[in-house]
């Protein structure tokens, strides 16, 4: 199994009757963790309760917790998740929180140098300290993955731009990329063209693009894979893209072929998609019972 870091925001996502641990580094990692790859967290939390529970949660998950930082300063993260009728979800992020402080240290240093794959985000750039942490921190990493997430304000052109250049696998979802591609210069239409677009524009080999509900593309070492999802019915889609993210790393980390990579990976973000919150316990024989009934 990989020896993996994530990089980025921890949090809890606060609905109208409930909350529950979230951010998207935080799930990749956690799904990551759940097929038994060797998980590292760099973050920071408050020392306050909501980061006491994120602490336990993650040692309950067997992801290692070295790298998080406890400041005294910032509470620890939380969002405000509204869903519409169809389960998709809108996000009020709260700013400062601790994970927007986030400083360079050795033992993250030393994390991300040994490890096999380093993951991390575009919202963790938009405070300062973090965005500094992590342009130092991926000049240590051997593979980069970088998950846009773009959550207006809070991120820039030419820190995207910059992100998409250092990194070996982008994920995007299909709205990220038109966006990107067109404030890029593109001029295509088609999603493949403007995935091609990107790959040559960044010198990126491998790309990923979700569709919701249509499934995913995946661009690998020049060649197209599709999966065109699964019908499901939607109860949220909080951390749905972040499992298949995870999944996807997952399996092209274990070297499975790329088609049954996307498949298995479309199949784990349906799954969580029917479920309520980013992190239900989803096991191996259940995902291959789902994807080929």
């Amino acid at each position: 199994m990989a020896n993996i870091v994530c990089f980025g925001e921890v949090l809890w996502d606060v609905f109208t009757s409930h909350k529950k641990i979230g951010g998207a580094p935080l799930n990749v990692a956690w799904r990551l963790a759940s097929f038994k790859h060797c998980v590292t967290m760099i973050s920071a939390i408050g020392s306050d309760d909501n980061g006491k529970g994120i602490i336990d949660f993650l040692e309950k998950k067997n992801l290692n917790t070295n790298c998080i930082q406890k400041l005294e300063n910032y509470a620890t993260g939380e969002v405000h998740v509204t869903l519409n009728d169809k389960g998709s979800a809108s996000y009020d992020i709260m700013y400062p929180r601790a994970w927007d402080k986030i400083v360079l240290t050795e033992p993250s240093k030393d994390a991300v140098k040994y490890s096999d794959a380093f993951v991390f985000g575009s919202l963790i750039t938009r405070d300062v300290v973090s965005r500094e942490t992590l342009f130092e921190l991926i000049e240590l990493a051997s593979y980069k993955i970088f998950d846009l997430n773009l959550r207006p304000p809070y991120y820039s052109k030419e820190v995207l731009i910059y992100l998409m250049n250092v990194s070996d696998f982008i994920k995007f979802n299909d709205d990220e990329l038109y966006e990107v591609s067109a404030f890029m210069g593109s001029k295509y239409n088609s999603l493949e063209q403007n995935l091609y677009f990107i790959s040559e524009k960044t010198n990126t080999k491998h790309i990923c693009v979700t569709k919701g509900e249509h499934g995913a593309v995946l661009l690998y070492k020049n060649t197209l894979f599709y999966n065109s999802g699964y019908k499901i019915k939607v109860v949220d889609t909080v951390g749905a893209g972040d499992s298949f993210l995870g999944s996807l790393i997952s399996q092209l980390l274990n070297n499975i072929n790329p088609q049954k990579a996307i498949d298995f990976a479309c199949g784990v973000g349906a799954l969580v998609a029917q479920q309520e919150g980013a992190n239900p316990k989803i096991n191996t024989s259940e995902i291959n019972a789902f994807i080929n009934p």
